[in-house]
């Protein structure tokens, strides 16, 4: 009998600044382990599609479960009238070792010009955006080879890009095409020593 084994490790470690390590798990039938660099939770309305992000589908609990979400819900609806978000993607990070990748929202179930309000408590975190590559940058890239590679690396990682302080209590809200044409991160940082719990609303069309 053959089996697939799918897991989502998260940091449990109570040194939230000590590196984690990554987890392997292999039952030599393509199982796979998918390690998560920060606590997540999500929460969406009954009868709403399955989410899948980064090969993982996690469980969606419901509303009623968390009164204070729905307070903050409501709260946001307020703060952006004609909004109506159905899901929310809770992400806490312990420590400076938690942090999120270069990557977009643009799972087809947000629709094609998603609204995503994220807000923010606890512990001040640098957030990121950057212009997805493109045919035209590829293009002015491979006219410039001859520049030396530390200039065209230094230029590279700048051009384009965007940083916000997210404080706590703060509303950041993307939308539009934002998710087609950009990607955004929040990166490790070592004097981030405290916790920060970002909510992040979204609508499933």
């Amino acid at each position: 009998m053959s089996s697939k084994f799918q897991a989502v490790c998260q940091p449990t470690n109570p040194n939230p600044n000590e590196t984690p390590k990554r987890q392997i798990l292999d039952l030599d039938d393509e199982s796979q382990v998918l390690y998560v660099p920060r606590d997540t939770c999500y929460v969406a309305s009954p009868g709403l599609p399955d989410l899948v992000y980064s090969g993982h589908q996690p469980h969606a609990h419901s509303w009623d479960e968390f009164p204070p979400l729905k307070d903050i819900l409501e709260a946001v609806h307020k703060a952006l009238p004609g909004s109506c978000f159905n899901s929310l993607l809770l992400n806490r990070y312990k420590g400076g070792n938690d942090y999120v990748g270069w990557h977009s929202d643009d799972e087809k179930l947000y629709g094609s010009a998603p609204e995503i309000a994220s807000v923010s408590f606890g512990c001040d975190r640098d957030f990121f955006l950057k212009k997805k590559p493109g045919k035209k940058s590829n293009a002015k890239e491979g006219r410039n080879n001859e520049e030396p590679a530390s200039k065209r690396l230094k230029r590279s990682g700048h051009a384009g890009q965007h940083s916000f302080t997210l404080k706590h209590g703060s509303l950041f809200v993307m939308r539009g095409y934002t998710q087609r044409d950009w990607l955004h991160s929040v990166p490790k940082r070592a004097k981030a020593d405290a916790t920060r719990i970002n909510l992040t609303f979204r609508r499933i069309v």
